[in-house]
């Protein structure tokens, strides 16, 4: 039921309500971390963490379903808490959408590429 929870709230933001027609089951989840907020079975906040090889993480598919409650803070803060107590990693990156650059700007991240398009929507690179 969990996985079930998970996919549905990413396919209910990234699809549907960003209007983004693409393949959200992407084969990276399997040796993901998938670290969630959950309320009366409810996904409140979901992001996963990917080992990229050697001493890099990637923190992606970051979502809030319930806005302004302060659970993407929370869910960005479990996720740094638990690499830093599982990985031994000198880098941290994400792929932000352009409009939540100052949200990851709060947790140190800063952008390290130029603007490019993925799936019709402007994202950056970011890196603690």
């Amino acid at each position: 039921m969990e996985l079930y929870d998970i996919l549905k709230a990413r396919v209910d933001i990234f699809v549907v309500e960003q209007k983004c027609p693409y393949s959200e089951i992407d084969g990276a989840d399997p040796g993901a971390q998938h670290l969630f907020i959950r309320d009366s079975g409810r996904i409140l906040a979901y992001a996963r963490i990917v080992d990229e090889g050697g001493s890099t993480v990637r923190i992606g598919r970051v979502i809030t379903t319930v806005r302004g409650q302060g659970y993407g803070r929370d869910i960005m803060e479990f996720c740094l808490e638990w690499i830093r107590e599982n990985k031994d990693a000198k880098r941290v990156i994400l792929e932000a959408q352009i409009y939540a650059i100052g949200f990851y700007e709060k947790f140190g991240f800063r952008v390290v590429s130029e603007e490019f398009w993925d799936d019709g929507i402007e994202h950056v690179w970011m890196e603690l």
